[in-house]
């Protein structure tokens, strides 16, 4: 096997020798010594805290240039750049406080400029050492963040299929190495850690997702998170928010967006730091009008974040977050619609309606010297409603007076998780990592569907009061153990092996109406649960023969549980295999990621996905020789890809930054396989696997300083197929081909003092083209993407 090969490569250098150089030091605050610093070489990814007496210590160092960076509780982060040679060196770092002016003249060290990162190796109570790893940077991007437009903001994330059909930026649509982007399900969705999905074992679908202009920045881990975070073949995206400024009381800013087709988003947030009191908080209001008729839509958004840090050694953190929304869908079109106009509109009475509330209460706590300790508590009250026509796209609504399909979700969970990280010295002094976890999640999900108004407005009443058509409940409950521990065997070499045990009962109870040939026919009852329990492992390398260079590997097991949600859904184009089980495999990276004289960052890679008993739509007629997608275990599946990133500043390494502009260009290239094998259904043996385009390549180039800046990007889509049959087009067009697409978008900024002007033009040269068929909402059938749209953005910050 490949990454057996790839696992090898990596494991050899163990019997490289490295120097026994040292950077070690004490740290000062107050003018005590400071216990439970946190000093990171953010070179090399190496993390230690301080002990009782402020100390600290890196043993076993190759000469060259480290970035010593200190993070300590009420005082102002340290940063400093050290050069080791012929001999260790030991450094007095003295902190200041955090909300001190610094008057005199002080010496600036470089701040990461790049849209493009990678976590560290130990990052809080977290392990991704050998792990492939991806960060976007939201303060460094130039690009329309008022409607979270997904092709700018994740251009830099290789292997990624985007659904674009939302111009507001409503619901977010990834999948990664092939994987359905149905609402990022294929995702653990975190925000700040804690889970954000609908429910994450019965229905893991992201109705909501912040807003793009309160982020800091977005971290994704790719297969391999299963064993931290969840069993998820895609791996986990985290939201991190924007915290108040810890060197202001109070920092006040406020952007107001106007854009095409009567689009408006506000957007105004608060935050600072007044003595132990860290707070954020943002309200956002967006509407507009899709491009086609029957479509509208108004947003709310709120969002409040405060932490107190109660000793230097233990700080609670709270958090709020409010969502709703209510847009008019304009429904789909067929393959001839959208070849004679994708701008109309045949369906004037489909609605959707969503509520989202968010609580966290968090502790992060230092138990000793080298050990923290982090505890997330949180509850999601939530619900969706979806009202509309969901018959065959190529039939006509019968129009006001008929009545109308209602899908009425509520969502009520509660989570928490725990984790230690430990931190000790193995294998020539060198510093080892133990993370240790738990995790317990109670999900309950109510589901009901019926008969509805008959009008045109979102009236969202089931006709008679009561769902005609299904009402259930589905209970859920997952208890997990979860431990990693980095061995670092040299300051070059690590070995990180993990695993995990979970728990998990998913239930359904509950009554359905069969239907024969579109009438009620029976009501049945359903009354189901199972129970399961398991282990996972992975095992992951990583291995610097440069300060600057890493080769890193893994192999992780993962699953995916059934949505029982998913199994008594009325709906004409779609139907559901009773006997669904659940999904296996196992994700596998390996790759070389790092920099280059500080200009040129880059991410090869190559990744292999094993996916058993893969659910997906096979394309089916029924006995009135109607045509109709199944959902079921169709097959195991492999994907095999290529993915690269390779982000520079050109001037840069052209004038050795002296250059006072940047001119930062970035490639994105992805190429993947993805075949189903395993089975004798000759339908589908040997096809390509569905949302799977087989050429991604994305690639940009900004130009500015600290005053201006423009950017230029470009997208690239192959073409690929919407069910497993890989069906090339069917009269519902819920089944079909996903032509080839290119999209180029064109943003600039401009600031001043206190305000900041910005703009952009996205699908530039109006391209038209789809990312989706629908076989249910928003759809169904094909859901025309956005023609060329205008935005403007004024910014006061103060």
């Amino acid at each position: 096997m490949r990454i057996t090969g790839i696992l090898f490569f990596c494991l050899l250098p163990f019997f490289i020798r490295a120097q026994q150089l040292e950077i070690s030091g004490k740290i000062k605050f107050r003018e005590t010594a400071a216990e439970g610093a946190t000093i990171t070489l953010t070179t090399v990814n190496q993390r230690t805290i301080s002990d009782a007496n402020g100390g600290f210590s890196f043993k076993g160092l190759p000469s060259g240039k480290y970035h010593v960076r200190v993070s300590f509780t009420g005082a102002r982060r340290f940063d400093q750049t050290v050069e080791i040679k012929d001999k260790s060196i030991d450094i007095v770092v003295t902190l200041e406080e955090a909300q001190a002016v610094q008057l005199d003249e002080v010496d600036v060290t470089r701040v990461n400029d790049r849209v493009a990162d990678k976590l560290m190796q130990v990052e809080g109570t977290a392990i991704y050492a050998g792990k492939k790893t991806e960060v976007i940077n939201l303060k460094n991007i130039n690009a329309n963040l008022a409607t979270n437009n997904a092709r700018q903001v994740y251009a830099r994330i290789a292997g990624l299929n985007i659904w674009e059909y939302d111009g507001a930026g409503l619901q977010l649509g990834i999948g990664g190495r092939g994987l359905n982007p149905s609402r990022v399900s294929n995702f653990n969705m975190r925000q700040n850690g804690y889970d954000i999905s609908a429910d994450a074992l019965g229905y893991p679908e992201s109705y909501y997702t912040p807003p793009t202009e309160a982020l800091d920045r977005i971290e994704i881990v790719r297969g391999a998170a299963s064993l931290q975070y969840g069993t998820q073949f895609g791996g986990m995206i985290n939201f991190k928010m924007k915290k108040g400024p810890t060197d202001k009381q109070l920092e006040f800013t406020s952007r107001q967006t106007l854009g095409s087709f009567g689009f408006f988003n506000s957007f105004n947030s608060v935050g600072g730091q007044v003595k132990k009191l860290n707070y954020y908080a943002f309200y956002q209001y967006k509407k507009g009008d899709s491009w086609r008729p029957n479509g509208h839509f108004d947003q709310n958004t709120a969002y409040a974040h405060l932490d107190y840090a109660f000793t230097n050694k233990l700080k609670l953190t709270a958090e709020y977050t409010h969502m709703d929304y209510l847009a008019q869908q304009p429904g789909g079109l067929t393959d001839e619609q959208f070849e004679a106009d994708p701008s109309v509109s045949v369906r004037a009475r489909n609605w959707f309606k969503v509520k989202w509330n968010l609580f966290n209460l968090s502790l992060d706590y230092q138990l000793g010297e080298h050990t923290k300790l982090n505890w997330i508590n949180y509850h999601l009250a939530a619900g969706r409603e979806a009202l509309g026509v969901l018959s065959y796209i190529n039939r006509p609504d019968p129009g006001e007076g008929t009545p109308r399909d209602l899908m009425a979700d509520k969502y009520d969970n509660y989570g928490s998780e725990l984790r230690v990280l430990h931190q000790y010295s193995l294998f020539n002094n060198q510093t080892s990592s133990l993370l240790i976890g738990a995790r317990a999640y109670k999900g309950l999900t109510f589901k009901k569907q019926g008969d509805a108004d008959r009008g045109l407005g979102p009236d969202f009443n089931f006709l008679n009061s009561q769902p005609n058509k299904s009402d259930f409940r589905f209970p859920g409950t997952n208890l997990a153990l979860f431990a990693e521990n980095i061995f670092q065997i040299t300051s070059k070499l690590s070995i990180t092996p993990g695993a995990r045990f979970e728990y998990i009962y998913t239930g359904a109870k509950g009554n359905y109406t069969q239907f024969q040939f579109g009438v009620p026919d029976l009501t049945r009852t359903d009354n189901k649960s199972n129970p399961r329990s398991f282990v996972l492992f992975g095992i992951g390398t990583s291995y610097k023969p440069h300060p600057t260079i890493e080769l890193y590997a893994n192999i992780s097991q993962n699953y995916r549980s059934i949505n029982f949600t998913d199994l008594r859904v009325q709906n004409q184009n779609a139907r559901v295999d009773s006997l669904l089980k659940d999904e296996r495999g196992y994700t596998a990276d390996g790759g070389v990621r790092g920099n280059l004289k500080d200009w040129l960052y880059y991410d090869l890679s190559v990744f292999y996905l094993k996916y058993n008993d893969r659910i997906g739509s096979v394309f089916t007629t029924d006995a009135n020789n109607m045509i109709y997608r199944l959902r079921t275990n169709v097959a195991d599946s492999r994907n095999i890809g290529f993915e690269s990133l390779i982000e520079a500043d050109l001037l840069k390494a052209f004038t050795q930054g002296a250059s006072k502009y940047k001119l930062m260009a970035y490639t994105n290239f992805s190429l993947i396989n993805a075949r189903y094998i395993h089975t004798d259904n000759t339908a589908i043996k040997d096809k390509e696997v569905e949302f799977v385009p087989p050429l991604l390549f994305r690639t940009g180039l900004s130009f500015g300083n600290k005053t201006f800046n423009t950017s230029l990007q470009y997208a690239y889509v192959a073409q690929h197929f919407s069910d497993a049959t890989n069906a090339e087009s069917t009269p519902t067009a819920v089944d079909g081909i996903v032509p080839a697409y290119q999209i180029v978008d064109f943003s600039a900024s401009y600031n001043w003092k206190w305000f900041t002007l910005s703009g952009s033009i996205n699908n530039l040269m109006n391209e038209k083209y789809f990312t989706r068929r629908a076989d249910g909402y928003p759809g169904p059938g094909i859901l025309p993407s956005d023609p060329r749209t205008y935005y403007m953005t004024l910014q006061f910050k103060l």
